[in-house]
Protein backbone atom coordinates (compact mmCIF):
# COMPACT_ATOMS: atom_id res chain seq x y z
CA UNK A 1 0.00 0.00 0.00
CA UNK A 2 1.38 3.39 -0.99
CA UNK A 3 2.16 5.81 1.86
CA UNK A 4 1.35 3.20 4.51
CA UNK A 5 1.41 4.93 7.88
CA UNK A 6 1.54 8.45 6.42
CA UNK A 7 -1.48 10.64 5.78
CA UNK A 8 -0.69 13.16 3.06
CA UNK A 9 -3.27 15.74 4.15
CA UNK A 10 -1.31 16.66 7.29
CA UNK A 11 1.89 18.68 7.51
CA UNK A 12 4.85 17.97 9.79
CA UNK A 13 3.09 19.81 12.65
CA UNK A 14 -0.08 17.75 12.26
CA UNK A 15 -2.09 20.57 10.69
CA UNK A 16 -4.54 19.77 7.89
CA UNK A 17 -3.36 20.94 4.47
CA UNK A 18 -4.14 20.67 0.81
CA UNK A 19 -1.53 18.51 -0.88
CA UNK A 20 0.65 20.27 -3.46
CA UNK A 21 0.19 18.25 -6.64
CA UNK A 22 2.09 20.64 -8.91
CA UNK A 23 5.04 18.22 -9.20
CA UNK A 24 2.89 15.22 -10.08
CA UNK A 25 2.65 13.90 -13.61
CA UNK A 26 -0.51 14.62 -15.57
CA UNK A 27 -2.18 11.32 -16.47
CA UNK A 28 -5.64 10.03 -17.33
CA UNK A 29 -7.32 9.06 -14.08
CA UNK A 30 -10.59 7.24 -13.52
CA UNK A 31 -12.48 5.99 -10.49
CA UNK A 32 -15.67 4.03 -9.94
CA UNK A 33 -17.63 3.96 -6.70
CA UNK A 34 -20.85 2.30 -5.65
CA UNK A 35 -23.60 2.60 -3.06
CA UNK A 36 -26.70 0.61 -2.19
CA UNK A 37 -30.05 2.00 -1.02
CA UNK A 38 -31.96 -0.67 0.86
CA UNK A 39 -35.71 -0.23 0.21
CA UNK A 40 -38.76 -2.18 1.33
CA UNK A 41 -40.77 -4.04 -1.28
CA UNK A 42 -43.57 -1.45 -0.86
CA UNK A 43 -41.20 1.42 -1.71
CA UNK A 44 -39.74 -0.50 -4.65
CA UNK A 45 -43.24 -1.12 -6.00
CA UNK A 46 -44.07 2.60 -5.68
CA UNK A 47 -40.98 3.87 -7.54
CA UNK A 48 -42.64 4.18 -10.97
CA UNK A 49 -45.51 6.28 -9.57
CA UNK A 50 -43.48 8.70 -7.45
CA UNK A 51 -45.21 12.12 -7.60
CA UNK A 52 -41.80 13.87 -7.43
CA UNK A 53 -40.69 12.18 -10.67
CA UNK A 54 -38.51 9.19 -11.44
CA UNK A 55 -36.19 8.85 -8.42
CA UNK A 56 -33.56 6.96 -10.43
CA UNK A 57 -33.24 9.67 -13.08
CA UNK A 58 -33.19 12.45 -10.52
CA UNK A 59 -30.53 10.51 -8.57
CA UNK A 60 -28.39 10.19 -11.71
CA UNK A 61 -28.48 13.94 -12.33
CA UNK A 62 -27.84 14.73 -8.64
CA UNK A 63 -24.82 12.41 -8.64
CA UNK A 64 -23.36 14.06 -11.73
CA UNK A 65 -23.86 17.51 -10.19
CA UNK A 66 -22.27 16.35 -6.93
CA UNK A 67 -19.16 15.01 -8.66
CA UNK A 68 -18.64 18.44 -10.22
CA UNK A 69 -18.95 20.12 -6.80
CA UNK A 70 -16.78 17.75 -4.74
CA UNK A 71 -14.10 20.33 -3.96
CA UNK A 72 -16.83 22.61 -2.56
CA UNK A 73 -17.89 19.86 -0.15
CA UNK A 74 -14.64 18.14 0.87
CA UNK A 75 -12.22 20.80 2.17
CA UNK A 76 -8.89 19.37 0.98
CA UNK A 77 -10.05 18.15 -2.45
CA UNK A 78 -8.63 19.91 -5.48
CA UNK A 79 -11.09 21.37 -7.98
CA UNK A 80 -10.75 19.10 -11.01
CA UNK A 81 -11.63 19.55 -14.67
CA UNK A 82 -13.71 16.41 -15.01
CA UNK A 83 -13.75 14.96 -18.50
CA UNK A 84 -16.54 12.47 -17.79
CA UNK A 85 -19.03 11.55 -15.08
CA UNK A 86 -21.55 8.73 -15.36
CA UNK A 87 -24.02 7.65 -12.68
CA UNK A 88 -26.22 4.60 -13.06
CA UNK A 89 -29.06 3.67 -10.71
CA UNK A 90 -30.75 0.31 -11.06
CA UNK A 91 -33.54 -1.41 -9.17
CA UNK A 92 -32.27 -4.76 -7.89
CA UNK A 93 -33.44 -7.22 -5.25
CA UNK A 94 -33.86 -5.30 -2.01
CA UNK A 95 -33.22 -1.79 -3.27
CA UNK A 96 -31.35 0.43 -5.69
CA UNK A 97 -27.77 -0.19 -6.77
CA UNK A 98 -25.79 2.90 -7.70
CA UNK A 99 -22.55 3.00 -9.68
CA UNK A 100 -20.68 6.23 -10.39
CA UNK A 101 -17.64 6.74 -12.59
CA UNK A 102 -15.54 9.90 -12.89
CA UNK A 103 -12.59 10.68 -15.16
CA UNK A 104 -10.08 13.46 -15.67
CA UNK A 105 -6.68 14.09 -17.14
CA UNK A 106 -4.78 15.71 -14.33
CA UNK A 107 -2.32 15.58 -11.48
CA UNK A 108 -4.59 14.01 -8.86
CA UNK A 109 -7.19 11.28 -8.80
CA UNK A 110 -10.98 11.31 -8.97
CA UNK A 111 -11.82 8.84 -6.21
CA UNK A 112 -13.55 11.50 -4.12
CA UNK A 113 -15.60 12.66 -7.10
CA UNK A 114 -16.85 9.12 -7.78
CA UNK A 115 -17.58 8.51 -4.08
CA UNK A 116 -19.39 11.85 -3.77
CA UNK A 117 -21.47 11.09 -6.86
CA UNK A 118 -22.50 7.68 -5.52
CA UNK A 119 -23.27 9.09 -2.07
CA UNK A 120 -25.39 11.99 -3.30
CA UNK A 121 -27.24 9.76 -5.77
CA UNK A 122 -28.08 7.43 -2.86
CA UNK A 123 -29.18 10.38 -0.70
CA UNK A 124 -31.41 11.56 -3.55
CA UNK A 125 -33.14 8.17 -3.76
CA UNK A 126 -33.67 8.45 0.00
CA UNK A 127 -35.04 11.99 -0.32
CA UNK A 128 -37.46 11.04 -3.06
CA UNK A 129 -38.81 7.96 -1.24
CA UNK A 130 -38.64 8.91 2.46
CA UNK A 131 -42.34 9.81 2.57
CA UNK A 132 -43.10 6.11 2.15
CA UNK A 133 -40.61 4.70 4.65
CA UNK A 134 -38.30 6.25 7.24
CA UNK A 135 -36.41 2.96 7.62
CA UNK A 136 -34.46 3.29 4.34
CA UNK A 137 -30.79 2.39 4.75
CA UNK A 138 -27.89 3.62 2.63
CA UNK A 139 -25.01 1.18 2.82
CA UNK A 140 -21.84 0.00 1.18
CA UNK A 141 -20.61 3.30 -0.19
CA UNK A 142 -17.19 2.26 -1.47
CA UNK A 143 -14.49 2.68 -4.06
CA UNK A 144 -14.69 -0.14 -6.62
CA UNK A 145 -11.78 0.76 -8.89
CA UNK A 146 -9.31 3.47 -9.79
CA UNK A 147 -6.68 3.89 -12.46
CA UNK A 148 -3.88 6.31 -13.19
CA UNK A 149 -1.42 8.16 -11.04
CA UNK A 150 1.62 7.24 -8.99
CA UNK A 151 -0.21 4.88 -6.63
CA UNK A 152 -1.31 2.75 -9.58
CA UNK A 153 -4.50 0.87 -10.22
CA UNK A 154 -6.94 -0.52 -7.66
CA UNK A 155 -9.70 -3.05 -8.21
CA UNK A 156 -11.88 -4.19 -5.32
CA UNK A 157 -11.89 -7.93 -4.96
CA UNK A 158 -15.38 -9.39 -4.61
Amino acid sequence: MANAGKLSHFDEAGQARMVDVSGKQTTRRTATASAFVELSSAVLAALPSNPKGDPLQVARIAGIQAAKRTSDLIPMCHPLPLTHVDVQAEVVAGGVSIRATAATTGQTGVEMEALTAASVAALTVYDMTKALDKGIVIREVRLEAKSGGKSGDFLRRV
